[in-house]
């Protein structure tokens, strides 16, 4: 009689391999705004924005951060045109955790893996969109909408707040290995350089762009799209 017992063992062990591989959910956050909890800063969680100085941020490819962004309210927010901004740092495995929040019918973006050889960060850095769903045109379409891969893979929809309301993101890139969380709900799961990436790639407005996704690290970017957004609680862990 076949036994089936290589083949599950098969499965439970790639199954182990699988989980292995990724991260553990964080370690609940403090209830006090723009700090790490004990447990946080254990499992190596760091802080990007303090909560009171644009410290560690600057202009994509500028060396100092513009007057359009300020702190306000213990939040780094974009108050007037100021230019897409990036850390100081680079990052190549990650998973990062940020609060945001965006004006009624307004757009914005969170930016990874990003260098300073295009002369647009979207050029060369993909993007977890940040949009009103409700009132922006961009949220009629999936490819679009808060939580997506900006117009590579799409977001469910259903699990963004409202404009003006704050919003929690996670984003973890582990390799060639990236997900996406927005409010506790992964949005998108994806695999660099695979078939299915390169076919999404060849089918947007990157195609052209032969840098696009291949930055082995790089900085974490937010979008100046034209309109008010804020972002705080923005803390990262470097992984293996």
């Amino acid at each position: 009689m076949k036994t089936c017992l290589p083949v599950i063992a098969l499965l439970v062990a790639t199954s182990s391999c699988n989980a292995q591989s990724q991260p553990p959910a964080p370690p609940p956050s403090s209830t006090v705004q723009n700090s790490l909890t004990d447990a946080e800063t254990a499992a190596g969680w760091r802080l990007l924005f303090d909560g009171t100085t644009t410290g560690g941020w600057r202009n994509y490819g500028k060396p100092t951060i513009s007057d359009g962004w300020k702190v306000q309210d213990g939040s780094l927010t974009r108050v007037g045109a100021g230019g897409d901004i990036i850390t100081n740092d680079e990052f190549k495995n990650f998973e990062l955790t940020i609060d945001w929040k965006i004006e009624p019918a307004g757009n914005s973006g969170i930016f990874w893996r990003a260098s300073e050889d295009s002369d647009a960060i979207y050029w060369n850095a993909p993007e977890m969109q940040v949009l009103d769903d409700a009132k922006h045109p961009d949220g009629q379409s999936p490819l679009m909408s808060a939580g997506a891969a900006y117009d590579l893979y799409p977001a469910p929809t259903g699990h963004v707040h409202a404009g003006g309301e704050w919003n929690s993101a996670r984003l973890v890139v582990n390799g060639n290995h990236v997900e996406q969380w927005l409010n506790g709900f992964k949005m998108v799961e994806f695999e660099l350089g695979s078939r299915d990436w390169d076919s999404k790639v060849s089918a947007s407005k990157f195609k052209p762009h032969t840098r696009f996704g291949k930055n082995a690290q790089g900085h974490i970017g937010l979008q100046d799209h034209g309109n008010v957004v804020a972002y705080r609680n923005i803390k990262i862990r470097v992984l293996p």
